[in-house]
């Protein structure tokens, strides 16, 4: 049980850093950093979107639109960073 439960901890804590890769991704590509032109960016582009869009696009229906910012990212952080800390808190109560 205990092995299921870092296991499941450590899937959680890589989503998180592939959520935060995206974000600066993003950030890189709208501040004209880097250019989608590039095979290797689009595919690393395109990698963490179909990664990270499938749990951010239901955030971003419920959340009112902001303008042009987007927190639909720091809504699933905080999101899964709460479910991690209700994992490990019960995995050590048991042991």
């Amino acid at each position: 049980m205990l092995a299921l439960c870092q296991l499941v901890d450590t899937v959680i804590s890589i989503y998180i850093w592939l959520l935060i890769a995206s974000v600066v991704l993003t950030w890189l590509v709208a501040f004209n950093v880097v250019n989608m032109g590039n095979r290797i960016v689009y595919q690393i582009g395109e990698f963490l979107h179909r990664i990270t869009e499938p749990a951010l696009r239901p955030i971003r229906n419920f959340l009112p639109s902001m303008g042009g910012l987007d927190i639909s990212p720091v809504v699933l952080i905080l999101g899964l960073h709460f479910l991690q800390t209700l994992l490990v808190r019960d995995v050590f109560a048991c042991y």
